[in-house]
């Protein structure tokens, strides 16, 4: 037997995956079972059938053990588990048991490298799934930070940040967040009406699909390549605005309507498309379909090979941006040229890069950076990869990583030097400048000169306008402010960072007098990360300044958790020049609220 049980982790049929894990438990199961055990068996079978026969098959589920009171299920993603929960949730409440109550679940969602076979799953996420799940109450889900960074936030949930958590059998706190439904999906209010006559259509450009399987690591990679070259060459196009790259791809692989996917991304026409790729030979098949209706307004198929697509001024990407704008505006467009690392395999390095910058971890952010000196020292000529590290530095600093701002704001500048230098025209990385010089160097003027630059250089960059946003709050220009902020929202809407951009929305919509708009963007971005100490500042501020004195002096403690320091001549002590008057009116509200003088 011991020999047996030895053998066990070298057997073929063990596989090393990685899966979400959902764990789901019946509330209270023994009081009820002792009261309606027959009721509660016969209900518990028939929702065991649905769950195996209808939930699983949808969602690309599968049931690993089923124990009389609770399941244990696997799936290939946290979006799709944390459907299957919300389903779940729906169907054991429609069955009524004993006195007519339902039934109430409690699930557990995590994310791990985990050991399969056919009938079992092992290792220590299978653990903290269930250790996650003792933290939800009737009829609630929680998600571990690993799930956590594989969910879209109002897409397929909405969040609630609980913090660190102690659970039995961990030394450490585990990162937890309460699982809502997403609310109905709403577009952020068009700013003030572009004069009579002029096309500003919204496009959105999904990831290609790979035809007949599509292969795997760097080659996996080409139908985001594709995507992302067509935005950068749309992007340019200034009767035209883009949906990011990181919002679109949102929806990869996601069977769901072309009209519910261009809802809610906002967009007026969405290009998607499919390839084929045999060797060096790729053939594409691009389809640009109206958003509203669904109705595909222009097709075609392009044969090109890998080198065309990784080539600064490909034929293929030229072709397929052609004929986007013929069908949707009818009217010239300028070309330029592609900036991104020059094959493959770097590409696929700077995508994991990005997406590891936006995740919870610590371990995922620092590896961020590796992989980033990685590309830039591979590739010393291109202004992306070090565009992108002046955003890993700034964000070391407003995620509070580092104690010396000074060191991180020295390295932030000289990576956009250096970007710069390569490519003056590259927008993300004016974009980092000009936030540096906002936040970190207080300079308001040379700020917005900066942001300025990178808007008219990409109409489409949504950081760059929610910078300015931030810009003209600090001066006063409340309504400038709160278009500059909507439409980075609109540009981005389901960004991995939307916490953020509501964040920096919030205090736009108090300077622009809208405070209950102002404490409705800040309390949905504390639902999502509740340390970031700007944010309940300006919660502090609207509740403060809408006489609801008992909830400001409620968040100011919070505040004061974060920033124990803080009075109010230290926070008027940070006011950038340019900025009094604004900082002023916020620190009689924080005054208000019982933030001290001294």
């Amino acid at each position: 037997m011991s020999e047996s049980v030895a053998a066990a982790p070298t057997s073929p049929a063990l596989t090393r995956v990685r899966r979400a894990i959902l764990v789901v438990d019946i509330v209270e199961s023994v009081q009820i079972m002792q009261r309606h055990e027959s009721e509660v068996i016969e209900r518990w079978l028939r929702f065991v059938d649905e769950v195996s026969h209808q939930v699983l098959p949808a969602l690309g589920g599968r049931l690993v053990k089923s124990l009389g009171d609770g399941l244990l299920l696997e799936f290939g993603s946290a979006s799709q588990a944390g459907a299957a929960a919300a389903e779940l949730h729906a169907r054991i409440a429609s069955g009524a048991v004993g006195s007519g109550a339902g039934l109430q679940l409690r699930c557990g969602i995590h994310v791990a490298d985990i050991v399969v076979d056919q009938l079992d799953i092992f290792g220590s996420g299978v653990n903290l799934a269930a250790r996650v799940g003792c933290l939800a109450g009737p009829g609630q889900t929680v998600i571990s930070a690993a799930a956590r960074d594989e969910i879209v936030l109002g897409l397929d949930a909405e969040l609630e940040d609980l913090g660190e958590c102690f659970v039995k059998g961990l030394d450490e706190p585990v990162r937890a967040f309460r699982v809502q439904p997403a609310a109905p999906w709403q577009v952020p209010a068009p700013r003030a009406a572009a004069p009579e006559g002029e096309l500003r259509a919204m496009v959105a450009v999904l990831p290609f699909e790979a035809r007949l399987g599509g292969g795997t690591g760097a080659e996996a990679a080409l139908g985001d390549w594709v995507a992302e070259g067509t935005i950068l060459l749309l992007s340019r196009a200034p009767t035209m605005r883009v949906v990011s790259r990181l919002s679109s791809a949102a929806f990869q692989g996601r069977r769901m309507p072309l009209r519910d996917m261009a809802a809610c991304l906002g967009a007026d026409y969405v290009l998607s498309g499919t390839y084929r790729s045999a060797g060096a030979d790729v053939e594409l098949m691009a389809e640009l379909a109206e958003g509203r209706r669904g109705e595909v307004v222009w097709a075609e198929r392009i044969t090109t090979s890998v080198p065309d697509l990784l080539a600064a001024d490909s034929q293929a990407l030229a072709a397929l941006v052609h004929g986007v704008q013929t069908a949707v505006l009818a009217t010239e467009f300028g070309r330029s040229l592609l900036q991104a690392p020059p094959n493959l395999k770097s590409y696929s390095l700077q995508l994991g890069a990005i997406s590891m910058m936006h995740r919870s971890g610590r371990d995922d952010f620092d590896r961020a950076a590796q992989q980033l000196q990685h590309l830039i020292e591979r590739h010393p000529r291109l202004a992306a990869p070090r565009a992108w590290l002046a955003q890993w530095y700034v964000l070391r600093v407003t995620r509070g990583l580092v104690a010396d701002t000074a060191a991180e704001v020295a390295q932030a500048l000289d990576q956009v030097r250096r970007a710069l230098d390569v490519d003056p025209n590259c927008s993300l990385a004016l974009s980092m400048r000009g936030f540096v010089e906002c936040h970190m160097l207080r300079d308001l003027d040379r700020a917005w000169s900066t942001l300025n630059a990178a808007t008219d250089l990409n109409p489409s960059d949504s950081l760059a306008w929610l910078f300015k946003g931030v810009v003209q709050s600090l001066w006063g220009q409340g309504q400038g402010a709160l278009d500059m902020v909507l439409e980075a929202q609109r540009l981005s809407p389901l960004d991995p960072l939307r916490y953020y951009y509501d964040a920096l929305s919030a205090p736009a919509a108090l300077a622009a007098g809208r405070l209950e708009l102002a404490a409705e963007f800040a309390q949905r971005s504390l639902r999502a990360n509740r340390a970031h100490s700007p944010t309940w500042r300006a919660l502090v501020i609207a509740q403060s300044e809408l006489g609801r004195l008992e909830q400001a002096s409620d968040s100011l403690a919070q505040l004061r958790l974060l920033e124990p320091g803080l009075t109010v001549q230290s926070y008027l002590a940070r006011s950038p020049a340019g900025a009094n008057d604004t900082r002023r009116r916020y620190a009689e509200a924080l005054r208000r609220a019982g933030l001290p003088d001294n």
